[in-house]
């Protein structure tokens, strides 16, 4: 039985680590935002409306592109069993928006499982197990993946790619590229191109046979999204082509922000792979086997940059193959430790992990993982910081929250909610709304002097005053970060960012007791 104790530490103890981080992420920070919004509403109406497709939030709400229900569809099937549980006990339907995000999670990290596996076959034991630290240790790629994104939908795919990439499996890698191009995400095609073009120059793979054998998978791959979203948007439609046109023909991504085409490198890596990031730059030079996986990645990378408008999320799917680089570096560094030239550098990736290492730190066939001391207060400190930052980044949620804690009213039949653009966009979906009384609005273009005359009981907004309402709460959320000499040397700067205003008119509202704005 003690010579099993390693491999089942291997087999089911890094899931067990990366799944724990990612569920507290989910359990810590339920709430979502507008870039999450479609998926998650499509996932709420499939579990709540199912066929009645007149009460789908995306047919009032379309958004600026239209996206695929297919993600949506497969995670609130394997979610539909728990949501049938939640709504027998009579739960709200905030513990159905957790399942569906950890269900999301378990399929993200089982393809990541995928991959990590493949990386032991390749490289071995102690670069697996660098690479699930790595990971352990980073916040985005944890955070996000329960988080509905087509980002992530198709980084669960992508994943596959790099794990029959692997294993030599070429053919099915591009089939599974084609496959998030098509449906999740169009710029899949910046990473489909630059690995299609390697395999072709290494003659791992023929054009004849990237003609047979993935053709037939991407035509399947085009009917499949048109016909199921033809009929839950009610036109004919494919929708990663509409998101081509308007992103690539049209340019019309840049309305959103746009930002320096070395962005990605002096901003969203650094962020998203901490420690990782010197290291998967050492990685490529010190193993000559990592350059030829890093390097289609690194041209997606290039590629997307010339993309004006830019966030760390479309480039997610990069996270993976940049740690595998970064973990064949740590573990080069910490096999040659004792060696003089290696000294400085094994001190270096110690000051980036601050791991005290007093026994064997890798698990391998021998020897079962021992640190007696794990700090790890650099890469792990700036994921605190992260993640301290985002907790107070989704106020709405927390302001309808506290809403539904002390808003009853006596007497009363329905309890009118408006919700603005501003909450809407900040932690607020279908699967924070109660049930009767409550009932809500997210009606646009209404302006300010308008609402006195309407009937709505409560509002939730950005506006600290509203003529015929009476602010009785705000929430504060996360605004900026600020350095300084003491200690703690830094400081996240809250702000009020949402006020919870009542009807005047309805008089019981003033004997409830609010917290107040002032």
């Amino acid at each position: 039985m003690a010579s099993k104790s390693p491999q089942f530490l291997r087999s089911y103890g890094y899931d067990l680590l990366l799944g724990s981080i990612a569920a507290f992420y989910v359990f810590a920070v339920p709430y979502t935002k507008v870039e999450e919004s479609f998926n998650i509403q499509a996932m709420h109406d499939i579990l709540y409306h199912r066929h009645r497709l007149e009460n789908y939030d995306h047919l009032e709400f379309p958004g600026v592109v239209p996206r695929t229900f297919i993600g949506a569809l497969i995670v609130s099937i394997l979610a539909s069993p728990i949501v049938v549980l939640i709504n027998l006990l009579q739960l709200s339907k905030i513990y159905a928006l957790i399942s569906v995000r950890l269900v999301l999670g378990c399929v993200v990290l089982s393809t990541l499982r995928f991959f990590r596996i493949q990386v032991r076959h390749k490289f071995g034991h102690q670069v697996e197990a660098f690479f699930v630290i790595l990971t352990a240790l980073q916040f985005h790629m944890l955070f996000y993946c329960t988080r509905a994104l087509p980002n992530i939908l198709a980084l669960a795919v992508v994943n596959m790619a790099y794990a029959y990439w692997f294993r030599g499996n070429f053919y099915t890698a591009l089939n599974c590229l084609v496959f998030a191009t098509v449906v999740f995400r169009c710029d899949m095609l910046l990473l489909l191109c630059p690995l299609a073009l390697e395999l072709l120059l290494t003659k791992s793979i023929s054009s004849w046979g990237a003609i047979k054998y993935c053709i037939g998978p991407a035509l399947l791959s085009i009917g499949f999204t048109i016909m199921v979203d033809s009929i839950m948007w009610k036109r004919k439609l494919w929708p990663e082509f509409e998101v081509f046109w308007f992103n690539s023909v049209l340019n019309r991504s840049s309305e959103w922000g746009t930002h320096s085409f070395h962005w990605y490198f002096t901003s969203a890596l650094p962020r998203s792979l901490l420690a990782a990031y010197p290291l998967f730059l050492l990685g490529v030079l010190i193993d000559r086997r990592v350059l030829i996986f890093v390097l289609p990645v690194f041209s997606f990378i290039l590629l997307y940059s010339k993309l004006p408008h830019k966030e760390l999320r479309f480039i997610i799917s990069s996270v993976p193959m940049l740690n595998l680089s970064a973990a064949v570096a740590a573990n080069r560094i910490y096999n040659n430790r004792k060696k003089t030239p290696w000294k400085f550098l094994n001190l270096f990736m110690l000051g980036l992990f601050f791991i005290r290492l007093d026994g064997h730190f890798i698990c391998c066939h021998k020897y079962v993982m021992h640190p007696n001391v794990l700090f790890c207060l650099c890469s792990l400190g700036c994921t605190i910081v992260l993640f301290l930052a985002s907790y107070d980044n989704y106020p709405s949620g927390n302001a309808l929250k506290d809403l539904h804690q002390i808003g009853h009213l006596n007497n009363t039949n329905e309890l009118w909610v408006h919700i603005d653009t501003f909450s809407a966009m900040n932690g607020i979906s279908r699967f924070c709304e109660n049930d009767s009384p409550w009932r809500y609005s997210k009606e646009e273009g209404i302006p300010l002097e308008e609402f006195c005359r309407r009937n709505f009981t409560y509002l939730v907004s950005e506006q600290f005053a509203v003529d015929g309402f009476k602010c009785l709460h705000y929430v504060s959320g996360f605004s900026r970060v600020r350095l300084q000499s003491s200690l703690p040397p830094i400081i996240l700067v809250k702000e009020p960012k949402l006020y919870i205003h009542g009807n005047t008119k309805i008089k019981d509202i003033m004997q409830i007791n609010w917290a107040g704005c002032s």
